[in-house]
């Protein structure tokens, strides 16, 4: 009797599927019939699909699963924000948040078990790092909370849109990462269109050329400053990466498809990176790309000495990036009497060694 570990077949998009039932013997189809199955109807029951035939069906429950993250806590904020808590190998929880709008429903999703990138303003950085996410660990996150708000059966669409946002950095995790993409993109899954998956990355180049060439979703640049010097502190790969190469990756990213933006996120840090003149020095940077700027209050977390930017500061800010017709919208703070807004995010890390490994994780193709 075989005691290798059960294969989780949330750990496969539509095409890594199909090459499994192929690997038994299977036609192809059988893929298409298990994303419908768990994707759609939410069933991860072997039992329950009543088009495999038996045999199949017995041979999946003594060989695979479907296994999603636990819940540990489920937390609502004021504003109607949910934030889970969920449970993940090595002692380790992630944490996802769902953000109700009148017109869509955002969930945010982590990539990782922590983040190495060590930003200076961000919470999940404050706990190290220990692994990538597997794309289960991923799509299971999408699973679990469409399942909770009731998309399963397919009668309304709560999620409309989903942000790679959460903890983590995703061009880090690209494989896992993009194959979850795929399935949130697959008519037989969850079906959501190319601009409403939106993948956040603090500027990894090679991997946003890549993203452009095998899933080219909505991209979104963690930016918060407009020269190498500031960003270089408050963002540090950016040592690595430095602006010029950062904007003309995002210029070669929009190349294909010059009707999209590029979304810039700039966290309004008070004293720091929040004066007219700043505002100045991004119009001149974001020259020539298509973009959308998103002012983002900042959400104070324990151990960085930062400051929310005054509204009237952030105001001011933006008249500047209007004058030169560039699309700034203030994201208004959602979730953060739950610590579930942008940079909250902390999880239970158990960090390894991340600083050391940073180095090797950056390295240049």
């Amino acid at each position: 009797m075989s005691t290798a570990a059960p294969i989780n077949l949330l750990d496969f998009d539509a095409p890594g599927l199909a090459a499994f039932f192929a690997s038994w013997g299977e036609r192809p189809y059988r893929a298409t019939q298990i994303t419908k199955w768990v994707h759609q109807q939410g069933v991860i029951d072997f039992t329950a699909m009543t088009n495999l035939s038996q045999a199949l069906r017995a041979r999946l429950g003594a060989e695979t699963v479907i296994q999603v993250p636990e819940v540990v806590t489920l937390q609502e904020s004021n504003d109607g924000t949910l934030k889970w808590l969920l449970r993940v190998s090595g002692g380790n929880c992630i944490e996802t948040v769902f953000i109700p709008e009148n017109d869509r429903g955002t969930l945010c999703v982590s990539s990782q078990v922590g983040c190495a990138l060590n930003c200076s303003f961000c919470a999940t950085a404050k706990q190290g790092y220990n692994r990538n996410l597997t794309v289960g660990e991923i799509i299971g996150q999408v699973w679990l909370a469409a399942r909770h708000l009731g998309q399963h059966p397919k009668t309304q669409k709560n999620i409309t849109n989903v942000v790679m946002m959460g903890m983590g950095e995703p061009l880090m995790n690209f494989e896992n990462v993009t194959a979850a993409m795929r399935l949130m993109l697959d008519d037989n899954a969850y079906n959501l269109g190319r601009k409403r998956v939106t993948l956040s990355t603090a500027g990894v180049v090679p991997a946003i050329d890549r993203l452009r060439e095998e899933c080219p979703v909505a991209l979104a640049v963690s930016l918060h400053a407009p020269n190498d010097a500031l960003r270089d502190e408050l963002v540090p790969i950016n040592k690595t990466y430095p602006l010029a190469e950062l904007m003309a990756a995002c210029k070669r990213y929009v190349g294909s498809n010059p009707h999209d933006l590029i979304t810039f996120e700039y966290i309004m840090l008070e004293g720091v990176n929040d004066s007219p003149a700043l505002a100045r020095d991004l119009v001149k940077l974001l020259r020539g790309i298509p973009a959308k700027v998103n002012l983002i209050p900042y959400n104070p977390i324990a151990g960085a000495d930062y400051g929310r930017s005054p509204l009237d500061a952030i105001n001011r800010f933006r008249l500047e990036l209007n004058k030169a017709d560039i699309l700034t919208i203030t994201r208004k703070t959602r979730g953060d009497d739950i610590d579930a807004a942008c940079g909250q995010l902390v999880g239970r890390v158990e960090a390894r060694s991340a600083r050391k490994r940073l180095h090797a994780m950056e390295s240049r193709p």
